[in-house]
């Protein structure tokens, strides 16, 4: 039977893609309060617990067995503490969140989640882009190539591709010849612009634009070999002035102003 007479918490927080400014507030916030605090130190610069008191024990986790870490979380929540444990980015993308929580409800231990912001999103704003376009794609998927960790047949790089989304690419900067293959075998077209993020968030993090058909080219050169994103993006070549939002087009009704929406007039609007 779970032990019900743990008092403490264990929160898991996103700590983002590396800039310590870009951590949640109610994150900092748990930090600042922990009684123990383990972090994925491979991924999660300390900067990002500079706030943690004085006196509280910082663990990188990186060395340790899952057992290992569960150990470190249920002693501190058993014992009535805040427990933090501090994961990269946006711990519900390849985070390892639900086997850990597995082993604290077995005990009967309370959990929480604080989001972070992903490397996705923190390359799309380092590099200026959108990943949706009006007059373009309206749908972003995020995914893997395959590797030690498999990926589900139906969610083969080249069957997502085929969509043609915009799209993020994670944890596979060691097979960039294999990604822009499988990305043109999906029907992206050789001039689709695509944005590697390289470290972002980390002092000399750095974005930069090319095409598909020389992605791998790009990779090679800047060495971008591991803690990189791919953004795919089409759409990117539309005009500016001929791809705008309808939100704030004058002739555009909506809930919050009346327009000169001659179809709405009409009662031909949605």
């Amino acid at each position: 039977m779970p032990d019900t007479t743990a008092t403490g918490k264990v929160w898991f927080i996103g700590a983002g893609p590396g800039d310590p400014e870009l951590i949640t507030v109610k994150g900092a916030r748990l930090i600042a309060s922990a009684d123990v605090i383990v972090y994925a130190g491979s991924l999660v610069p300390r900067e990002v617990l500079a706030n943690a008191r004085p006196g509280v024990p910082v663990i990188d986790s990186a060395p340790l067995s899952l057992p290992e870490t569960h150990a470190l979380l249920r002693d501190c929540a058993k014992a009535g503490g805040l427990a933090a444990r501090v994961h990269t980015g946006e711990p519900a993308l390849y985070g390892a969140v639900r086997e850990q929580a597995a082993l604290l409800e077995a005990e009967g231990i309370g959990w929480e989640v604080v989001p972070g912001v992903s490397s996705a999103f923190a390359t799309a704003a380092a590099a200026k882009v959108s990943f949706t376009v009006p007059g373009g794609p309206q749908t972003l998927i995020i995914t893997r190539l395959s590797g030690r960790t498999p990926v589900p047949e139906a969610e083969a790089l080249p069957s997502l591709a085929a969509h043609g989304a915009a799209m993020a690419v994670l944890l596979s900067a060691g097979e960039p010849e294999r990604l822009q293959a499988e990305l043109l075998a999906g029907g992206y077209p050789p001039g689709t612009t695509v944005v590697l993020g390289h470290k972002i968030g980390w002092p000399g993090g750095e974005t930069v634009r090319t095409r598909l058909e020389y992605l791998a080219q790009a990779a090679r050169e800047h060495g971008f070999t591991r803690q990189t994103v791919f953004l795919v993006l089409p759409g990117q070549e539309l005009p500016a002035q001929a791809s705008q939002s309808r939100l704030y087009d004058p002739g555009f009704t909506h809930g919050w102003r009346e327009g000169n929406d001659e179809d709405r007039k009409n009662g031909k609007g949605e």
